[in-house]
């Protein structure tokens, strides 16, 4: 703005152009406003930073007394339940999964350490629009009373962490976890109701979980009647949602009675729908064995934790008692390269030698650890599951050897569904109707010791083997970094004594080079069976067209021939009928059960064990209806038909002569 000076009095122009003469303060006279403004503003300023400065104090420096008194232990009950979408709580639809998930899991393991064959009985209330109550019960050998509220009411309390064994629960974390979660959505506690055979009292308990300091809070304990002779049932109440199709109760049940063909699953649904699952192996899976760690599995803190814990004086009897696969020839070994000897005390052995004996163990020559403590599902039982689960026309599983990571022993099995209602590989062509079926896309199965899992498939080593195999050798289409374009289930499940987890929700694999590789060998083992069962039918159905494209054209072709000359008509057609099917011999390719294919042969077809075709009675080519499906005529008198034929032919060619 300019400043235009006229009679001693200052006049300030706007933005315009036009001048306006500056305000006049009573009693001052003219004065300068820029000047008063200043003064008044510094006045102003002064006065807010002087009563900010007495509202507003700083807070006196903490001192290490003062956090000290701040700091205190953190109970794991408590740092879940700030956590619980560690745990699989996140959501409403995934809380009431993940809490049927555990109950069933702890169900199965009850039956079968007990020697029982499971029966299973599920049931989920509605009770509001969003709580819903779960009640699983099943026919194990129960729970005695002195250890049910510490099973349901602590969190990291159970008997299968410590020990290398297969089991479907690992950390003793998971139903206690569900029972918090719905202790803290509804405030009810959890019901527990156990027996452990018959003639003894069934024990009823109500318990809620103290989270500060992870222990049980009991309710209510009495004794009640119940029907069943032995088991144990639970029932939570807790703020859910029930949905249908993918990733839902109904699903994970269907995906648990597959890969547990030995249990009998009965799930009532809150909209009144009853799913059951009846049983079709009535044997039990082989019974495991804990074993003992494997020094290549063992870290050098590791080694040294055991040191101080074990019962062994010496060093030669901790080495073979206390590690699998370590004979007493081997531990003298060892402890010569580290400069020990087996009689060495253990009081005496310093952090220097004990470092020396761990690189001496991982230099060691050592058989792989046993597979006892494995129960694969095994290539029969998983066709079984996949036959009862799933409406396909070509089934085949593979079961692959034992192998090691960081020495804990897994095995790989691998399951495929092909065909029937999941559809054909045709669908994906393109064609001129509106109501074309979109191209079918394939679905994997992911288990970890026979358990479902639903949730985090792109983060699961399973799921990035299928997506990394090239199906397009096994005559399959597939774009780059996706699944195969199919009517195709791929079932994958991964045994183990201690299954590498993602997260404490145990949802995804992690992705480990051993498990990745003998996922990759199982994925190839039944691929190419598939493969050579694709060709064969693609074969089967180009020289079934061929057939019917002869057969169109073998009247006319008899028709023209004898307007030449002169001939049996009927002879001449049998001839060309002849004619047709050894030409088109692959048209009556036939497959039995195992997908071989129904001939003599002087080798077996081996490529084809474990595998099991049921392929749909389907219409003949129009042209082959009347062809192929006559009733054969009788020898004899194809026989005299022949010499009637023969001698007709004589007599002409007398008759031209």
């Amino acid at each position: 703005m300019d400043d235009h000076r006229t009679g001693g009095t200052r006049q300030i122009s706007n933005i315009t152009g036009q001048i306006v003469s500056p305000p006049r303060v009573s009693g001052l006279g003219s004065v300068a406003p820029a000047k008063v403004s200043s003064k008044s503003a510094q006045g102003s300023a002064r006065t807010v930073s002087k009563k900010t400065s007495a509202t507003r104090k700083r807070p006196a420096q903490a001192s290490a007394e003062s956090m000290a008194k701040q700091q205190r232990e953190i109970s794991i009950s408590e740092f879940f339940a700030r956590n619980r979408h560690l745990l699989g709580f996140d959501n409403k639809r995934k809380a009431l999964l993940t809490s049927v998930k555990e109950a069933v899991d702890n169900a199965l393991d009850a039956c079968e350490e007990g020697g029982v064959l499971p029966e299973i009985h599920l049931e989920i209330k509605q009770l509001a629009e969003d709580r819903f109550c779960m009640i699983c019960r099943d026919n194990g050998p129960g729970i005695v009373k002195a250890q049910i509220p510490n099973i349901f009411g602590k969190l990291l309390y159970g008997s299968k962490f410590h020990r290398l064994k297969m089991s479907r629960g690992q950390q003793g974390i998971g139903i206690s976890a569900a029972g918090m979660y719905g202790l803290i959505t509804t405030g009810k506690p959890v019901s527990i109701v156990s027996r452990t055979g018959t003639g003894k009292p069934a024990h009823h308990y109500k318990l809620a979980i103290d989270t500060k300091k992870n222990k049980p809070d009991i309710i209510a304990d009495r004794t009640v009647d119940v029907e069943w002779n032995s088991g144990t049932e639970i029932e939570i109440e807790m703020v859910a949602s029930y949905n249908k199709g993918r990733q839902s109760v109904a699903e994970y049940i269907e995906l648990t009675a597959i890969a547990n063909p030995h249990a009998s699953i009965f799930f009532r649904a809150p909209d009144g729908n009853v799913f059951d699952h009846p049983r079709n192996v009535d044997e039990l899976p082989e019974e495991t064995i804990e074993i003992k760690p494997h020094p290549h599995g063992v870290e050098l803190g590791t080694l040294m934790k055991m040191l101080k814990e074990t019962n062994s004086k010496q060093m030669g009897a901790f080495l073979s008692t206390e590690f699998s696969r370590v004979s007493p020839k081997t531990a003298k070994e060892v402890c010569a390269k580290a400069g020990l000897t087996q009689r060495t005390w253990l009081q005496g052995v310093g952090p220097q030698s004990v470092e020396k004996l761990f690189n001496a163990l991982q230099a060691a020559k050592l058989r792989a650890p046993s597979t006892n403590c494995l129960a694969p599902i095994g290539a029969e039982a998983i066709l079984n599951g996949l036959l009862k689960g799933i409406k396909g026309e070509f089934y085949t599983a593979s079961t692959r050897p034992p192998s090691v990571y960081r020495g804990n022993p897994f095995q790989i099995e691998v399951g495929m569904a092909y065909g029937g209602q999941l559809g054909s590989l045709n669908d994906g062509e393109k064609s001129s109707s509106k109501n074309a079926k979109p191209p079918p896309s394939a679905r994997v199965i992911r288990f970890a010791n026979r358990v479902p899992l639903l949730y985090q498939q792109g983060a699961c080593c399973t799921f990035k083997s299928v997506v990394e195999t090239k199906w397009n050798n096994y005559g399959l289409s597939q774009s780059r970094g996706t699944l195969p374009q199919a009517p195709l289930v791929i079932l994958i499940h991964m045994a183990s004594v201690w299954v590498p987890f993602t997260s404490e929700s145990k949802e995804a694999i992690a992705d480990y080079d051993e498990i990745r590789k003998e996922i990759r060998l199982g994925l190839a083992e039944c691929s190419r069976r598939l493969g050579i069962y694709i060709r064969r039918k693609k074969k089967r159905s180009h020289y079934s067209q061929r057939r019917d494209v002869f057969h169109r054209y073998i009247n006319e072709v008899v028709q023209a021939c004898h307007s030449m000359t002169d001939f049996d008509k009927e002879v001449f057609r049998d001839q060309l009928h002849k004619l047709a099917v050894r030409a088109t011999q692959a048209a009556d390719m036939e497959f039995d059960d195992h997908g071989k294919i129904i001939a003599k042969r002087k080798n077996g077809d081996n490529e084809m064990d474990n595998t099991i075709v049921v392929e749909e009675d389907g219409e003949s080519p129009a042209g082959q209806l009347e062809l192929f499906n006559k009733e054969p005529e009788p020898v004899p008198l194809k026989k005299r038909r022949a010499k009637a034929a023969t001698s007709k032919k004589k007599k002409k060619v007398k008759k031209r002569k």
